[in-house]
């Protein structure tokens, strides 16, 4: 959490967290990776509105694990070029 949140609702939120059973908190989890996941795709499709669906995948790839692991996955792909 943001340095500006107040220390009595940071204690709460994370009391609320540790209220939660061991699969209500990895699914939590995996929730917030999705939106993560999301909103870089979004950013993506904003950002290059004309690529196509292979190139989108290239792009996230590239900013979810880095360029290394989106050649290994997609080879010399013209958006690994930029």
């Amino acid at each position: 959490m943001d340095q500006d949140t107040d220390p009595g609702q940071r204690e709460r939120y994370f009391e609320l967290l540790r209220a939660l059973s061991p699969a209500e908190r990895l699914r939590k989890a995996a929730d917030l990776t999705q939106t993560v996941r999301w909103m870089a795709e979004v950013g993506i499709r904003q950002r290059f509105p004309q690529a196509d669906e292979t190139e989108v995948r290239v792009r996230l790839a590239e900013r979810l694990y880095g360029r290394e692991v989106a050649r290994r996955l997609f080879g010399e792909h013209p958006a690994l070029l930029s």
